[in-house]
């Protein structure tokens, strides 16, 4: 694409950071999640491109209790998105409040 630091379209990095966290939810929080607390050190390191694939690794970096809920934690998560090349497009830590065990 003509005019672009890049040479094509990029994938906005709202929806990168959307999407990463959207695909780590089934393996991490699924069904605990109380309440998200926020992310810190969003960044985007290199672009993602229309039509890239991508892969995440999510580590749990903190856990701490709760000091109002007894049946939940504060679970601080690490993600990172990487391209089809192995290139990190995409890292942030996320916290939130989770449930001890799944309810139900």
């Amino acid at each position: 694409m003509r005019g672009t630091d890049f040479g094509q379209r990029i994938v906005n990095s709202a929806f990168t950071l959307g999407l990463m966290v959207g695909i780590s939810v089934g393996d991490t929080t699924l069904g605990t999640s109380v309440a998200n607390r926020g992310w810190d050190e969003v960044r985007f390191p290199k672009p993602l491109f229309h039509g890239d694939t991508i892969h995440l690794v999510s580590e749990v970096i903190e856990l701490r209790e709760s000091k109002s809920r007894p049946n939940a934690g504060i679970v601080t998560f690490l993600h990172q998105a990487f391209n089809q090349h192995g290139e990190l497009v995409a890292s942030c830590k996320r916290s939130g409040l989770q449930l001890k065990r799944p309810q139900g």
